[in-house]
């Protein structure tokens, strides 16, 4: 049985995943802030989807990485959960 590091390495040895991976790590990594914030309020997406005045759906497509979230959209997050936003190139 393969582990995760192991199976990553040989992942990213292809061209094509790297490339897949660098154009939507951003997503990834929105993703999972998104959905440690939650978790860590103890919320279930049909929580957050009501807290937010939106679908349970919208919530799974956005920690799926199946779309990007607009500004407006992560300012209403952080408001739900009672934090700041932080935006910043590096």
């Amino acid at each position: 049985m393969l582990d995760w590091k192991t199976h990553r390495k040989q992942l990213l040895k292809d061209p094509e995943v790297r490339k897949a991976l660098k154009e939507t790590g951003l997503e990834y990594q929105i993703a999972r802030n998104i959905i440690k914030a939650r978790i860590e309020k103890g919320l279930t997406q049909q929580q957050l989807a009501k807290k937010l005045n939106t679908k349970q759906s919208v919530i799974s497509r956005v920690e799926n990485a199946k779309t990007i979230p607009s500004l407006s959209f992560l300012k209403r997050l952080a408001e739900a959960f009672n934090t700041s936003l932080k935006i910043q190139f590096k």
